[in-house]
Protein backbone atom coordinates (compact mmCIF):
# COMPACT_ATOMS: atom_id res chain seq x y z
CA UNK A 1 0.00 0.00 0.00
CA UNK A 2 1.54 3.41 -0.91
CA UNK A 3 2.08 6.29 1.27
CA UNK A 4 -1.45 7.30 2.13
CA UNK A 5 -0.31 11.38 2.56
CA UNK A 6 2.56 12.54 1.10
CA UNK A 7 4.50 16.08 2.38
CA UNK A 8 6.51 17.77 -0.03
CA UNK A 9 8.36 20.95 0.83
CA UNK A 10 9.94 23.13 -1.74
CA UNK A 11 11.23 26.37 -0.57
CA UNK A 12 8.62 28.04 2.10
CA UNK A 13 5.62 26.45 0.21
CA UNK A 14 4.76 22.89 1.16
CA UNK A 15 2.55 20.40 -0.50
CA UNK A 16 0.15 17.27 1.28
CA UNK A 17 -0.68 15.35 -1.19
CA UNK A 18 -3.77 12.93 -1.05
CA UNK A 19 -2.15 9.40 -2.33
CA UNK A 20 -4.46 7.12 -2.55
CA UNK A 21 -5.48 7.43 -6.22
CA UNK A 22 -6.78 4.11 -6.99
CA UNK A 23 -9.83 4.46 -4.04
CA UNK A 24 -10.19 8.32 -5.17
CA UNK A 25 -8.14 9.21 -1.96
CA UNK A 26 -10.62 9.01 0.80
CA UNK A 27 -9.83 9.78 4.12
CA UNK A 28 -11.77 8.34 6.63
CA UNK A 29 -9.63 5.66 7.08
CA UNK A 30 -7.39 5.28 10.42
CA UNK A 31 -4.19 5.20 8.70
CA UNK A 32 -5.22 8.24 6.28
CA UNK A 33 -6.19 10.52 9.51
CA UNK A 34 -2.58 9.96 11.63
CA UNK A 35 -1.25 10.30 8.08
CA UNK A 36 -2.46 13.80 7.73
CA UNK A 37 -2.54 14.96 11.13
CA UNK A 38 1.13 13.76 11.39
CA UNK A 39 1.51 16.38 8.00
CA UNK A 40 -0.63 18.92 9.16
CA UNK A 41 1.45 18.68 12.57
CA UNK A 42 5.12 19.27 11.02
CA UNK A 43 4.25 22.12 9.00
CA UNK A 44 2.55 23.91 12.46
CA UNK A 45 6.05 22.96 13.91
CA UNK A 46 8.68 24.25 11.03
CA UNK A 47 8.57 28.04 10.98
CA UNK A 48 10.30 27.41 7.35
CA UNK A 49 6.77 26.33 6.31
CA UNK A 50 4.87 29.63 5.40
CA UNK A 51 1.87 28.03 3.12
CA UNK A 52 0.33 24.44 2.85
CA UNK A 53 -1.12 23.66 -0.37
CA UNK A 54 -3.45 20.48 -0.09
CA UNK A 55 -4.29 18.60 -2.82
CA UNK A 56 -5.26 14.56 -4.18
CA UNK A 57 -3.18 12.56 -6.44
CA UNK A 58 -4.88 10.82 -9.78
CA UNK A 59 -8.23 11.98 -11.24
CA UNK A 60 -9.84 12.73 -7.82
CA UNK A 61 -9.18 15.71 -4.75
CA UNK A 62 -10.92 13.16 -2.08
CA UNK A 63 -13.61 10.79 -2.28
CA UNK A 64 -14.61 11.36 1.36
CA UNK A 65 -15.69 7.85 3.35
CA UNK A 66 -14.74 4.78 1.58
CA UNK A 67 -18.47 3.17 0.46
CA UNK A 68 -16.44 -0.37 0.50
CA UNK A 69 -15.82 -0.19 4.28
CA UNK A 70 -18.35 1.60 5.11
CA UNK A 71 -20.64 -1.74 4.00
CA UNK A 72 -18.71 -3.36 5.20
CA UNK A 73 -19.46 -2.03 8.94
CA UNK A 74 -22.74 -1.81 8.46
CA UNK A 75 -24.04 -4.33 10.62
CA UNK A 76 -21.73 -3.86 13.52
CA UNK A 77 -22.86 -0.26 13.03
CA UNK A 78 -26.03 -1.17 14.07
CA UNK A 79 -25.12 -3.28 16.70
CA UNK A 80 -23.17 -0.67 18.62
CA UNK A 81 -23.90 3.23 17.91
CA UNK A 82 -21.74 4.06 20.64
CA UNK A 83 -18.85 2.28 19.60
CA UNK A 84 -19.60 4.56 16.12
CA UNK A 85 -19.61 7.95 18.13
CA UNK A 86 -16.18 6.68 19.34
CA UNK A 87 -14.69 6.11 15.71
CA UNK A 88 -16.00 9.21 14.93
CA UNK A 89 -14.49 11.18 17.81
CA UNK A 90 -11.50 8.92 17.95
CA UNK A 91 -10.89 9.17 13.53
CA UNK A 92 -11.82 11.70 11.08
CA UNK A 93 -13.72 14.70 13.86
CA UNK A 94 -9.57 14.72 14.44
CA UNK A 95 -9.09 15.94 10.87
CA UNK A 96 -10.87 19.52 11.56
CA UNK A 97 -9.79 20.29 15.28
CA UNK A 98 -5.68 19.65 13.18
CA UNK A 99 -6.75 21.99 10.97
CA UNK A 100 -8.23 24.49 13.22
CA UNK A 101 -4.34 24.65 14.67
CA UNK A 102 -2.95 25.52 12.23
CA UNK A 103 -1.75 28.81 11.91
CA UNK A 104 -0.37 28.47 8.45
CA UNK A 105 -2.73 29.16 5.85
CA UNK A 106 -3.73 26.70 3.84
CA UNK A 107 -4.84 26.47 -0.04
CA UNK A 108 -6.89 23.68 -1.22
CA UNK A 109 -5.89 22.46 -4.90
CA UNK A 110 -9.20 20.93 -6.27
CA UNK A 111 -8.44 18.80 -8.70
CA UNK A 112 -11.25 16.45 -9.35
CA UNK A 113 -14.43 15.16 -7.36
CA UNK A 114 -14.45 16.44 -3.76
CA UNK A 115 -17.25 14.54 -2.54
CA UNK A 116 -18.08 14.25 1.10
CA UNK A 117 -15.89 14.50 3.88
CA UNK A 118 -13.96 15.52 0.68
CA UNK A 119 -15.55 18.66 -0.30
CA UNK A 120 -15.59 19.39 3.79
CA UNK A 121 -11.61 18.61 3.79
CA UNK A 122 -11.56 21.57 0.86
CA UNK A 123 -13.43 23.55 3.20
CA UNK A 124 -11.00 23.26 6.27
CA UNK A 125 -8.33 24.76 3.73
CA UNK A 126 -8.53 29.07 4.00
CA UNK A 127 -8.66 29.34 0.54
CA UNK A 128 -9.76 27.02 -2.38
CA UNK A 129 -8.93 26.63 -6.32
CA UNK A 130 -10.59 24.60 -8.98
CA UNK A 131 -9.60 23.04 -12.09
CA UNK A 132 -12.29 23.12 -14.39
CA UNK A 133 -12.80 19.55 -14.01
CA UNK A 134 -13.59 19.43 -10.45
CA UNK A 135 -16.88 18.63 -8.87
CA UNK A 136 -18.29 19.31 -5.53
CA UNK A 137 -20.83 17.36 -3.32
CA UNK A 138 -21.55 17.68 0.02
CA UNK A 139 -23.32 13.88 -0.26
CA UNK A 140 -24.21 12.62 2.68
CA UNK A 141 -27.89 12.16 2.43
CA UNK A 142 -27.45 10.09 -0.45
CA UNK A 143 -26.40 7.38 1.80
CA UNK A 144 -28.74 7.94 4.57
CA UNK A 145 -26.25 9.20 6.68
CA UNK A 146 -25.05 12.75 7.92
CA UNK A 147 -22.18 14.80 7.83
CA UNK A 148 -19.82 13.61 10.65
CA UNK A 149 -16.73 15.24 9.72
CA UNK A 150 -17.86 18.77 10.62
CA UNK A 151 -19.74 19.42 7.53
CA UNK A 152 -22.53 21.24 9.00
CA UNK A 153 -20.29 23.99 10.25
CA UNK A 154 -17.74 24.21 8.09
CA UNK A 155 -19.62 24.57 5.03
CA UNK A 156 -22.44 27.24 6.06
CA UNK A 157 -19.13 29.33 6.44
CA UNK A 158 -18.01 29.01 3.43
CA UNK A 159 -21.31 29.56 1.28
CA UNK A 160 -23.51 30.64 3.32
CA UNK A 161 -26.39 29.20 5.24
CA UNK A 162 -29.08 28.53 2.43
CA UNK A 163 -26.41 27.65 0.09
CA UNK A 164 -25.44 24.96 1.82
CA UNK A 165 -28.77 23.52 3.04
CA UNK A 166 -29.43 23.63 -0.84
CA UNK A 167 -26.30 21.43 -1.43
CA UNK A 168 -26.70 19.65 2.10
CA UNK A 169 -30.36 18.42 1.78
CA UNK A 170 -30.35 17.28 -2.30
CA UNK A 171 -26.53 15.87 -2.27
CA UNK A 172 -26.55 16.94 -5.55
CA UNK A 173 -23.03 17.50 -6.99
CA UNK A 174 -22.41 21.33 -8.97
CA UNK A 175 -19.50 21.79 -10.97
CA UNK A 176 -16.38 24.12 -10.88
CA UNK A 177 -18.45 27.02 -12.83
CA UNK A 178 -20.88 26.76 -10.41
CA UNK A 179 -18.80 26.67 -7.16
CA UNK A 180 -17.16 29.86 -8.16
CA UNK A 181 -20.33 31.63 -8.51
CA UNK A 182 -21.61 30.74 -5.00
CA UNK A 183 -18.20 31.37 -3.37
CA UNK A 184 -17.16 27.84 -2.64
CA UNK A 185 -14.20 28.43 -4.35
CA UNK A 186 -12.15 31.81 -5.33
CA UNK A 187 -10.74 31.04 -8.80
CA UNK A 188 -11.32 28.03 -11.92
CA UNK A 189 -8.31 27.18 -13.73
CA UNK A 190 -7.04 24.89 -16.40
CA UNK A 191 -6.48 21.64 -14.91
CA UNK A 192 -3.14 21.81 -16.62
CA UNK A 193 -2.70 25.07 -14.53
CA UNK A 194 -4.28 24.33 -11.19
CA UNK A 195 -0.76 23.93 -9.36
CA UNK A 196 0.79 26.83 -10.76
CA UNK A 197 -2.38 28.95 -9.81
CA UNK A 198 -1.53 27.38 -6.13
CA UNK A 199 2.13 27.92 -6.19
CA UNK A 200 1.49 31.18 -7.22
CA UNK A 201 -0.90 32.09 -4.87
CA UNK A 202 1.30 30.49 -2.02
CA UNK A 203 4.19 32.34 -3.13
CA UNK A 204 2.54 35.93 -2.77
CA UNK A 205 1.29 34.58 0.77
CA UNK A 206 4.97 33.79 1.47
CA UNK A 207 6.32 36.53 0.41
CA UNK A 208 4.69 38.63 3.39
CA UNK A 209 6.40 38.87 6.89
CA UNK A 210 5.94 34.71 8.27
CA UNK A 211 4.95 35.98 11.67
CA UNK A 212 2.16 38.50 10.66
CA UNK A 213 1.14 35.80 8.21
CA UNK A 214 0.39 32.88 10.90
CA UNK A 215 -0.99 35.81 13.61
CA UNK A 216 -3.40 37.42 10.88
CA UNK A 217 -5.13 33.48 10.69
CA UNK A 218 -4.84 32.87 13.97
CA UNK A 219 -7.10 35.97 14.76
CA UNK A 220 -9.61 35.60 12.08
CA UNK A 221 -10.22 31.83 13.05
CA UNK A 222 -10.91 33.07 16.56
CA UNK A 223 -12.92 36.04 15.44
CA UNK A 224 -15.63 33.52 14.12
CA UNK A 225 -16.54 33.43 17.71
CA UNK A 226 -15.76 36.33 19.44
CA UNK A 227 -17.92 39.19 19.65
CA UNK A 228 -16.08 42.18 18.62
CA UNK A 229 -14.76 43.46 21.94
CA UNK A 230 -13.02 40.46 22.28
CA UNK A 231 -11.70 40.32 19.23
CA UNK A 232 -10.42 43.77 19.32
CA UNK A 233 -8.71 42.77 22.82
CA UNK A 234 -7.05 39.66 21.23
CA UNK A 235 -5.77 41.84 18.56
CA UNK A 236 -4.21 44.46 20.60
CA UNK A 237 -2.82 41.94 22.37
CA UNK A 238 -1.07 40.22 19.07
CA UNK A 239 -0.18 43.41 17.69
CA UNK A 240 1.74 43.87 20.92
CA UNK A 241 3.65 41.36 19.57
CA UNK A 242 4.11 41.61 15.85
CA UNK A 243 5.30 45.62 16.83
CA UNK A 244 8.19 43.75 18.75
CA UNK A 245 9.63 41.89 16.13
CA UNK A 246 12.39 41.78 13.57
CA UNK A 247 9.94 41.00 10.73
CA UNK A 248 7.85 44.32 11.42
CA UNK A 249 10.83 46.40 11.42
CA UNK A 250 12.59 45.44 8.31
CA UNK A 251 8.99 45.87 6.67
CA UNK A 252 9.08 49.32 7.59
CA UNK A 253 13.00 50.13 6.35
CA UNK A 254 12.71 48.58 3.48
CA UNK A 255 9.36 50.61 2.55
CA UNK A 256 11.10 53.75 4.00
CA UNK A 257 14.37 53.03 1.95
CA UNK A 258 12.37 51.67 -1.10
CA UNK A 259 14.06 48.07 -1.29
CA UNK A 260 12.33 44.34 -1.56
CA UNK A 261 12.49 43.20 1.80
CA UNK A 262 14.03 40.22 3.75
CA UNK A 263 12.18 38.11 6.57
CA UNK A 264 13.74 35.63 8.43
Amino acid sequence: MPEPILFDQNGAIATVTLNLPEARNPISEASVVEALIAALGRAQADASVRVLIVTGAGSAFSSGGDIRAMADAIESRRASPADTTRYYRAGIQRIPLAFERLDVPVIAAVNGAAVGAGLDLACMCDMRIAAESARFAESFVRMGIIAGDGGAWLLPRAVGYAKAAELAFTGAMIDAAEALRIGLVSRVVPDAELMEAAHDLAARIAANPPQAVRMTKRLMLEARSMRLDTSLEMAAALQALMHATPDHREAVMAFLEKRAPHFG
